[in-house]
């Protein structure tokens, strides 16, 4: 059963064309996340992935095209706004407060009117699901390692109460024992019914994980269906797969 563009999305982006100054990235990008779903765009350097995902989260400004979360047009929202609502960006290169301690990190995370008032429960989910973020709950961000600080950027991700969660290369600069750690627990999250949304450039990893993919060129979808029929296209299996 195809869980393609559901009636009910949890995220609905039609047309979505944007860029930064005069560079136009994005050609009318649209794509749809089932709620509950875990949903991968793959795509070559400079496609437009991480555009698209800024672009979704209002950081960058829709040129065109509409972003519908829940039914709801929030195109023209700011990124807080849309956190309020419950969409969260765990940003490429992670983007912690590099002098600020685990848990002031985390702290950080829970700043949004959604998720001030479960804060301390937030706290025992998400030093549940990474152990070793509780070992170093009073340690500088600076000081963690690569994984240990992908592991805080999810986490405070995790504290802002997200209904959808998109990741921005998340294994990016990762050991490959780590990268397999990190998708252990995007299928953790996957398996409690969180929405998601995954730019990855580990393309194996990312569809073996997914339900559904899109592939995106030069700031178009080009290709989309089934993670599984996905990963068995020829054209996929050349360019991303080395097959």
């Amino acid at each position: 059963m195809s869980v393609a563009a559901p009636s009910a999305a949890a995220l609905a982006v039609e047309g979505l064309q944007s860029g930064y100054g005069e560079v136009q990235i994005l050609w009318g990008a649209s794509l749809a996340l089932a709620p509950g779903k875990l949903t991968t765009v793959l795509g070559s350097n400079g496609a437009g992935k991480t555009t698209l995902l800024r672009t979704v989260m209002g950081l960058l400004p829709a040129w065109k095209g509409t972003v519908r979360f829940d039914d709801r047009d929030v195109t023209r929202l700011s990124a807080h706004e849309k956190a309020d609502l419950g969409m969260v960006l765990v940003p490429e290169g992670r983007q912690l407060f590099s002098t600020m301690s685990v848990v002031e990190n985390l702290e950080m995370g829970a700043t949004c009117r959604r998720a001030r008032a479960d804060r301390k429960r937030s706290f025992d989910q998400v030093f549940t699901l990474f152990p070793r973020l509780a070992e170093r709950r009073g340690q500088l961000a600076a000081t963690l390692s690569g994984g240990e600080q992908q592991m805080l950027a999810i986490a405070r991700g995790l504290m802002a109460k997200p209904t959808i969660l998109m990741f921005d290369e998340p294994s990016l600069g990762l050991s490959p024992l780590f990268t397999m750690n990190l998708f252990e627990i995007i299928r953790r999250l996957k398996r409690e019914g969180l929405t998601m949304l995954l730019v990855e450039q580990n393309v194996q990893l990312a569809l073996a994980v997914s339900d559904y993919a899109y592939v995106l060129s030069h700031g178009k979808v080009e290709i989309e269906g089934e993670a599984r029929e996905v990963r068995q296209m020829e054209a996929v299996r050349k360019a991303y797969l080395g097959l």
